[in-house]
């Protein structure tokens, strides 16, 4: 497998983008998992939507997604540079600079939304920035993911405590770091805040580690172009409830701000992930 990830990433991105939509049709009409666990989520998320509509978003949507993973194993298999090329437009670098002269660091939220994976390069052009990872069971995808990660001047910590530790240390110290706020955690790492008008259990990591640093909170995504000529880099001031030592009150805002990101181009999303597997109603 780890031969067909490096041939597989040496293929002209359009290719890969183009192969990566005929799958996703495919699992549109196959009545795959992933066409299931998207529906049920653009159900939940979209409740008023017409049903033509509902339809349209969720066969937009696993296309999407097979381009997102499509184009993660390209980037993780090209150099930097390419991943640069590919940013055609960053809307809000003075947001970005201004939130890293914070003597108390930054942390972006960046959700399963867009091509996260290509903001890498980009953000190691102005910083060091501090990244959880956890190892993936495919020892192969594992090998294929930590060396490309290890060409950037970044340093990778454990999804745990001492992981969360030095984290802490970097952002207090004024460092940067990127945290996926939408994963589905441990009942003991979350609280149920509202996501899409749905009681969800939510991180509160981020939550915590900005309460406790009083640092910038910026929102951070990547979307593809409609036309795939490349990829536009957004950067949002997000609220500064944010940094509320009130637990709910951040996680809610947190997710709010999640929402409104999404809602900017909701086909790029991630609905094929889990998100509302633990939910109670509200």
């Amino acid at each position: 497998m780890y031969l067909f990830l490096i041939l597989f990433s040496k293929l002209p991105l359009k290719l890969i983008q183009q192969f990566a939509k005929k799958i996703g049709a495919f699992l549109y009409i196959s009545n795959s998992s992933a066409l299931k666990t998207t529906r049920n989520n653009i159900d939940i998320a979209f409740p008023h939507l017409e049903e033509r509509d509902k339809e349209s978003l969720v066969l937009s949507s696993l296309k999407s997604q097979c381009m997102t993973y499509s184009e993660s194993i390209k980037i993780w298999g090209a150099s930097t540079q390419f991943s640069l090329d590919q940013i055609k437009n960053v809307h809000g670098l003075d947001i970005f600079l201004e939130a890293l002269q914070n003597p108390n660091g930054t942390l972006a939220a960046v959700p399963h939304f867009g091509t996260w994976e290509i903001m890498n390069a980009w953000v190691n052009q102005y910083t060091s920035p501090f990244i959880m990872y956890k190892p993936d069971k495919n020892e192969a995808l594992n090998k294929f993911v930590l060396k490309a990660r290890q060409r950037l001047n970044a340093t990778l910590v454990p999804t745990d405590e001492s992981g969360v530790r030095a984290l802490f240390k970097h952002i207090k110290q004024g460092g940067f770091s990127a945290i996926l706020p939408d994963h589905v955690p441990k009942e003991s790492g979350g609280i149920y805040s509202p996501f899409f008008n749905i009681n969800t259990l939510t991180s509160t990591l981020f939550s915590k580690l900005a309460a406790k640093t009083q640092c910038s909170v910026i929102g951070m995504y990547c979307l593809r172009r409609d036309d795939l000529s490349g990829f536009d880099l957004y950067i949002n001031d997000l609220s500064k409830d944010i940094l509320s030592k009130d637990l709910q009150q951040s996680v809610n805002t947190l997710n709010k701000e999640i929402e409104q990101i999404i809602l900017s181009a909701p086909e790029q999303y991630l609905w094929g992930y889990k998100r509302f597997r633990k939910s109670i109603p509200t």
